[in-house]
């Protein structure tokens, strides 16, 4: 017994020894932008740094040494009055130029986005059409990443189960995997679909699942192809919540028609001659997709500009004291892997619920003809 406790006891401390290194990993670049700022002695935005963090870009920031920026270009493709626009970001020169008629707004609706100027390359220009952007931002990019890891891990995990025995024990990718697959089938899908339905939904519901996993945990990733905020950005929350929408109505039986717009059970004087209830049914068949997307964006987002706040924290009592500065860094940094770890778990628990309340609405898309 004793062996066992000292065993447990050695793994524990092995344990906590490597998510410290982990959070430290994490929150280097913390540190090291803390001694940059401290060396230029510039003044620190923190609303400029995290509102840019949270919003799309057209590059891939990098790192910066002293005044220079390291960013990777991504390809800008505008429309505008009938006409095709194509060129490099870097046109740009992160923001502070216009090229062709065109520059990335510093504030107001459309800020960090392609704005057309006057020709004095600065003044937006009040007469202008509407912009069509079909960019390869950043978040795009990071989505494009995200779904070949999927693809990457999927196939190779099916290659090895096709050609291994059925009753092997499996290890490594495949071992991690089937927990996880499993998981989605019997927490989620079978929780909330009857076996008859459950397994057309099961591919949209793996892949819902893993994709936003994914996109969250390479948004903790302080280095390309990680720190895109893509499961932030409401513009990607909207387009998941549009597939769960259609996918939901499109499999929906007569059951669910008729619960809809004439509802069993229900006396006449309430859907006639004013129908309030087929109303309210297609209201909330609205409003379901919406709250997944709110949910996913302001979870996501909220976790981002709360550990960079914090970050911020370290800047702004520098600019006030140096000994501030390096008083506030540590249990700025303590913090800091305590969220990172916490952000890790927000993870897992956005990408469960998003799945879960889409296995919901499946299922109330198929009841049964008794119910």
């Amino acid at each position: 017994m004793g062996s066992v406790k000292r065993k447990i006891l050695k793994d524990f401390v092995k344990a906590s020894i490597f998510a410290v290194m982990v959070g430290l990993f994490l929150c280097a670049p913390v540190t090291l932008v803390a001694s940059e700022n401290n060396e230029s002695q510039k003044e620190f935005d923190a609303r400029k740094v995290i509102v840019d963090h949270v919003l799309d870009a057209y590059d891939w920031h990098l790192f910066d040494i002293g005044d220079k920026e390291f960013s990777i270009p991504l390809p800008v493709i505008l429309i505008y009055e009938g006409r095709f626009y194509i060129f490099s970001s870097a046109r740009f020169d992160h923001g502070y130029a216009s090229y062709k008629g065109f520059r990335i707004a510093d504030d107001g609706a459309r800020k960090g986005r392609a704005i057309r100027v006057l020709e004095d390359g600065v003044t937006p220009d009040p007469n202008a059409s509407f912009i069509f952007d079909f960019s390869i931002t950043k978040n795009v990019v990071a989505v494009f990443a995200a779904s070949i890891i999927l693809c990457l891990i999927f196939i190779s995990v099916g290659k090895r189960y096709r050609n291994a025995d059925p009753d092997h024990i499996p290890k490594g990718l495949p071992a991690f995997m089937e927990p996880l697959i499993f998981f989605v089938r019997d927490q989620i899908a079978l929780l909330a679909i009857d076996r008859e339905h459950y397994h057309k939904f099961m591919p949209y519901l793996l892949t819902v699942f893993f994709f936003i996993l994914l996109n969250n945990l390479l948004g903790l990733v302080p280095f390309f192809p990680g720190g895109a905020n893509v499961t932030g950005n409401i513009s990607v929350t909207f387009v998941l919540a549009m597939f769960t929408f259609v996918t939901t109505h499109w499999f929906a039986n007569k059951g669910y028609w008729q619960h809809m717009f004439n509802m069993p059970g229900v006396p006449m004087f309430l859907k006639l001659p004013i129908p309030i209830l087929p109303v309210l049914e297609i209201v909330g068949a609205f409003i379901k997709p919406f709250t997944l997307m709110i949910r996913l964006f302001a979870n996501i987002t909220a976790g981002h500009m709360v550990i960079l706040s914090l970050t911020s924290l370290i800047f702004v009592l520098g600019s006030v004291s140096i000994f501030l500065g390096y008083v506030i860094s540590p249990i700025t940094v303590l913090f800091l892997i305590f969220l990172n770890f916490l952000k890790i778990l927000v993870a897992f628990l956005q990408a469960y619920i998003f799945t879960l309340f889409s296995a919901f609405f499946f299922g109330m898309a198929v009841p049964k003809e008794h119910h």
